[in-house]
C-alpha cells in the first residue's frame, strides 16, 4: 500500500505524538522526599519515594546521605519488609551542643538494600521512611542519593537546586521554615506536613493519569488514521 505525501506526513504526526506523550512518564520518574516541607527545630517523618525508571532492571539498592554540615542528632529508620537498613556515623567538625551533652558524631547515610523478591521491579516504586530531628536552622537539607538497578547502573540523584535550570538528576530536597509562633505548637506543623504529603500523592495521580489519558488519545487518533488510509484506498 503506497501513502501520499500528506497521509504519509500524518502518520509520522501521530507516532510523534504518542512518543511525546509517553516519555515524560519516564522523565519525571525521580527519587523524592515527601513531604518536601518541614519546620526548623522541629522533628518530623519524611519517605523518600524511589520509582523505578527501567523496563528490563530491577532496584537493589538506595543510599541517601544526610548532611553533617547542619547535623541532625536523631534518625530513626522504619523497617521495610524484604530491605535490610544500615546507617553510617560520621564524626562531627564541630560538636552540636544541646540540653544532653555535646553531640561529636552523626549519622551520615543510609544504606537500603533488597532481599531476594523484595526489590523494586520495572513499573513499580518502594517507600522509604525516616524520622529525622530536631531540624537545623537552615533553609533546606539536599538529600543526595544512589540509585543502584541489578544490571549494575547506578543513577547518582545529586544535582542541587539551582535558579532557573531543570536538573537532570534532581537531588531530594527538604524545605525548612521557620518555627512561627510558640501557640502554634507540633500539631500545627505536622498537619501542614500531612497536607504537603497529601498533595504531593494527589498531584503524582493526577499526572499519572493525564499521561495515560494523553496516550491512550494518541493511540486511538493513530488508529483512526489507518483506517481512513485502508477505506481511502479500497475507494480507489
Amino acid at each position: 500500500m503506497r501513502l501520499t505525501p500528506v497521509l504519509r506526513a500524518g502518520v509520522a504526526l501521530a507516532a510523534a505524538a504518542v512518543a511525546a506523550l509517553a516519555f515524560p512518564a519516564a522523565a519525571g520518574a525521580h527519587v523524592t522526599v515527601n513531604p518536601n516541607t518541614a519546620t526548623q527545630g522541629g522533628y518530623t517523618k519524611v519517605t523518600f519515594r524511589v520509582p523505578n525508571e527501567k523496563d528490563a532492571a530491577s532496584t537493589t539498592k538506595l543510599e541517601v546521605a544526610i548532611p553533617t554540615d547542619k547535623p541532625i542528632a536523631s534518625v530513626s529508620l522504619k523497617p521495610v519488609p524484604g530491605w535490610t537498613a544500615a546507617t553510617e556515623v560520621s564524626k562531627l567538625a564541630t560538636p552540636v551542643k544541646t540540653d544532653d551533652g555535646d553531640i561529636t558524631e552523626a549519622v551520615s547515610k543510609v544504606t537500603w538494600t533488597a532481599g531476594p523478591g523484595a526489590e523494586i521491579k520495572p513499573h513499580q516504586f518502594q517507600e522509604f521512611d525516616v524520622s529525622l530531628g530536631p531540624l537545623p536552622e537552615t533553609d533546606q537539607i539536599v538529600f543526595k542519593a544512589l540509585q543502584t538497578y541489578s544490571d549494575g547502573d547506578v543513577v547518582r540523584w545529586i544535582d542541587e537546586p539551582a535558579a532557573g535550570a531543570e536538573a537532570e538528576h534532581p537531588a531530594p530536597v527538604l524545605k525548612l521554615a521557620k518555627a512561627g509562633s510558640a501557640g502554634q505548637g507540633t500539631a500545627t506543623s505536622t498537619a501542614a506536613q500531612d497536607a504537603a504529603g497529601a498533595a504531593q500523592d494527589a498531584s503524582d495521580n493526577t499526572d499519572g493519569t493525564a499521561i495515560t489519558l494523553g496516550v491512550a488519545g494518541a493511540v486511538l487518533g493513530l488508529a483512526g488514521l489507518v483506517v481512513g488510509v485502508l477505506a481511502y484506498r479500497r475507494a480507489q
